[in-house]
């Protein structure tokens, strides 16, 4: 694989359809690229002469699709070809994602952090995590990534460094801590702020802990983005906690993954949407991404209660083997609805295991707890804490919980964003991690008509990167970074299935990042043309 940052040669993308990103209609149009820039936009037939032609005829040329919520972290490193995304048409992504995530980082928080989220991410014994601050971790990312990274910090991660893993409210000290950490991190290049408030240590911080840290995010202009703390039982309580600590600290608000889960959600998308919108009237600023599926994904181990998941892996499962505490631990997670759960008693036949660290679980990838504890002849509580226990609490699963009409409400709302929530991981990952942006293209914008193509792509690209402050991406436009994707209008959809999540989108002939063909006629290249994005006070850039 190549590292380039810019192109070479003079690109003409000929007799293009245009579809500009800012939802207008469409045009056709020669489009030049040089030095990694869209150089120049000309009627169709009038283009210069060039080193390098692309008859584009019935091709829709767009702006690359930002994915507002990626789980790539160390992906971008270990899988450096980064096909899934590329091949969606993906040029720019969003990291740092649920409050988890690898920078700001100490020697002591990154074991823990590391063992935690191996479900997302895996856990290789040999790679170097030669940085600990987030400066150090996006100068990392400019060696050579597929695709450009914006990233925010992972407050679980911060709160983990100043206190420990464990439960209880945080001192006034501690929060100043926090607070110091959060403001180096937007200093370096940070644009915002995650949470994963139904994930530990996170899950601990009260309303006023997250107001104090939310406030120093405003101050650099970032942005919140919290998985709330229930997207299942009071899922609206805690949309409306998330949307009065924006107004309360004037932060910027992206609600991550969106969606109204679960059965006490059926039919009330309508709800959250008004919500959404009287506080949008109210000047509150806000917008939110989904995936267009109804499965989620998460680990396993999320389905515990938070007193149980105190302290760290190593401590949860101390607690599993303990008696007189799994007791507690089956009361709170199938009689009252552990808070992990979202607040909802678990359904076994919805937990299906998508990937596992253990080989000696691979039979179980594909199946639900429910259908691994009739085949063993084991009761379904015993057999999850036997997974959990035997593959060391990183085992990914498919919650099938959502609901398709709260999918298409949501989708169409005037903040909405593309966002994957991919999981690149594991044996049978969420098809989102492949088809995310493809089956917004074809099932819901062409075969469904939720949206026109020029609204969709809008969603995909022009608005999520005035959510990132992009100065320069986001939109086909003279000057603009050649971050764009050339695709087939009647034939892009998504081919990743649950059956079998790793297929490239049909329909996608180029991706260029940077001006950089990484997908060309339907192949990748292998360039790395990515850079890390940064914040500064003019907006959201490379910064060489």
């Amino acid at each position: 694989m190549t590292s380039q940052s810019t192109s070479t040669v003079r690109t003409i993308i000929a007799n293009a359809t245009v579809v500009d990103g800012s939802g207008a209609p469409r045009y056709v149009a020669d489009v030049v690229l040089e030095n990694g820039l869209i150089h120049s936009i000309s009627t169709a037939g009038t283009y210069p002469g060039g080193d390098d032609v692309i008859d584009a005829r019935g091709l829709v040329l767009s702006p690359g699709f930002i994915d507002m919520h990626a789980h790539s972290d160390l992906q971008l490193f270990l899988n450096p070809d980064h096909y899934a995304k590329l091949s969606q048409g993906v040029t720019t992504e969003l990291l740092g994602q649920d409050g988890l995530s690898y920078a700001p980082i100490d020697d002591v928080t990154l074991a823990g952090v590391r063992q935690k989220i191996a479900g997302w991410n895996e856990n290789p014994a040999d790679f170097d995590f030669n940085w600990r601050t987030v400066g150090e971790y996006l100068d990392r990312l400019d060696q050579g990534i597929a695709t450009n990274a914006a990233y925010l910090i992972p407050q679980g991660t911060v709160r983990a460094m100043v206190r420990g893993f464990g439960d209880g409210e945080a001192t006034a000290e501690e929060v100043s801590a926090q607070q110091e950490v959060i403001r180096a991190a937007m200093e370096e290049g940070a644009v915002g702020m995650s949470s994963g408030l139904t994930y530990t240590p996170g899950m601990y911080a009260t309303t006023e802990e997250l107001t104090q840290l939310c406030s120093v995010v405003a101050e650099f202009g970032g942005f919140y983005a919290p998985h709330h703390r229930s997207y299942g039982k009071g899922a609206l309580e805690a949309y409306d906690e998330m949307i009065e600590l924006s107004r309360a600290t004037g932060c910027a608000l992206h609600l991550s993954h969106a969606t109204m889960n679960f059965a006490p959600n059926k039919g009330r998308a309508p709800e959250l949407l008004g919500l959404i919108d009287r506080a949008l009237d109210d000047g509150v600023d806000i917008t939110l991404d989904t995936y267009p599926y109804l499965p989620g994904a998460t680990t396993l181990s999320a389905i515990l209660p938070s007193w149980a998941s105190a302290g760290g892996s190593q401590t949860t499962m101390d607690r599993l083997r303990d008696p007189h505490t799994l007791a507690q631990i089956r009361e709170n997670v199938e009689i009252y609805g552990s808070d992990g759960c979202h607040g909802v008693v678990a359904e076994w036949e919805t937990l299906e295991i998508s990937g596992v660290q253990n080989p000696e679980l691979d039979g179980y990838v594909g199946k639900t707890i429910a259908q691994i504890a009739q085949n063993n002849g084991t009761d379904p509580f015993e057999t999850f804490v036997d997974i959990l226990l035997r593959d060391k609490m990183a085992t990914g699963i498919l919650q099938h919980v959502g609901h398709e009409e709260n999918v298409q409400a949501i989708m169409v709302h005037r903040t909405h964003c593309g966002g994957s929530d991919g999981i690149l991981v594991g044996a049978k990952p969420h098809p989102r991690a492949w088809g995310t942006f493809p089956r917004y293209l074809g099932h819901y914008s062409r075969e469904l008509g939720l949206l026109n193509l020029e609204q969709m792509v809008h969603h995909l690209s022009g608005r999520p990167a005035a959510r990132l402050k992009l100065v320069d991406r986001g939109l086909v436009r003279v000057g603009y970074a050649a971050d764009l994707v050339l695709f087939d209008p009647e034939t892009v959809n998504a081919t990743a299935t649950f059956e079998n999540p790793r297929q490239a989108a049909a329909g996608i002939q180029y991706v260029f990042v940077n001006g950089t063909a990484a997908i060309k006629a339907g192949t990748p290249t292998g360039a790395l043309a990515g850079r890390a994005l940064r914040r500064t006070p003019e907006g959201t850039r490379p910064t060489s």
